[in-house]
């Protein structure tokens, strides 16, 4: 899995920009909030991402996930490689973030994203 395989997977969601933070994380954002973040130039290339608060324990505990630093009380996890997941692994925690991140903005700005 490379970086432009996350990029093309989030930028099929309507109203997904990106944006590189902190010198060197790629993140991806709906309406200017994050709900992915990868690693640049790192090798093997680290992510984080949003889960459901019931799936946020026995995925962040899962191999090769950890609580995501700075981001766990939000119910984010972090692995230190893309490759762990899928293509249709990412295409479900991508969706899954997007959809938790977005649902939690106001009704108006909810709907206006195309």
């Amino acid at each position: 899995m490379e970086i432009q395989h996350l990029s093309k997977i989030c930028h099929a969601l309507d109203g997904v920009t990106e944006d590189v933070k902190w010198t060197n994380n790629l993140c991806f954002c709906v309406a200017k909030k994050m709900f992915v973040i990868v690693g640049l130039e790192q090798s093997p290339t680290p992510a984080s991402f949003k889960v459901p608060d019931e799936e946020f324990y026995p995925m962040s505990h899962r191999d090769g996930f950890k609580p995501a630093p700075y981001l766990a009380r939000y119910k984010w996890v972090w692995t230190g490689d893309i490759n762990i997941l899928n293509q249709e692994e990412w295409e479900h925690y991508i969706h899954q973030s997007y959809e938790i991140v977005k649902s939690k903005l106001p009704a108006k700005m909810r709907n206006s994203i195309r």
